[in-house]
């Protein structure tokens, strides 16, 4: 069985609702899922686990959240090489560069990609959520 961390940092909700959709997918695909905010999770923490889900909202001119989430993923960064991902996150304004922006990190770092990042206008709809559930699924 696989061992999947879902990370993220939400201030609406709307990205937590994306995450608990990501564990679910992992979950019902077999995985054993830890749901974790971006404070319960260290960089060190990513070689628990085969495979991660990291979720953050744009934040700003479309980055990621400063205070909390950026720190950790930095933190991460130094351990993704070999290591397979999943990123997702809300937004609302802008065309998703911050997803961008981010895939392109952490292809840098040597993660591997399972997906191209999964966004959400505001609070995740239907679709989005079912892309969340695909992604966990993915993951696993």
């Amino acid at each position: 069985m696989s061992k999947i961390a879902i990370v993220y940092w939400s201030m609406t909700g709307n990205t937590q609702a994306m995450a608990e959709a990501v564990a679910q997918g992992a979950k019902d695909a077999g995985a054993e899922v830890d749901l974790l905010t971006a404070v319960e999770f260290t960089g060190a923490d990513v070689n628990k686990y085969d495979a991660i889900g990291f979720g953050c909202p744009a934040m700003g001119s479309e980055v990621l959240e400063e205070s909390e989430f950026d720190p950790m993923f930095t933190d991460a960064e130094q351990f993704l090489q070999g290591k397979k991902i999943g990123l997702f996150g809300s937004y609302g304004w802008g065309d998703g560069e911050w997803m961008r922006n981010w895939a392109q990190r952490a292809t840098d770092a040597g993660a591997t990609l399972v997906n191209e990042g999964v966004i959400a206008n505001n609070a995740p709809d239907d679709d989005a959520i079912a892309q969340c559930t695909a992604l966990g699924a993915a993951l696993a």
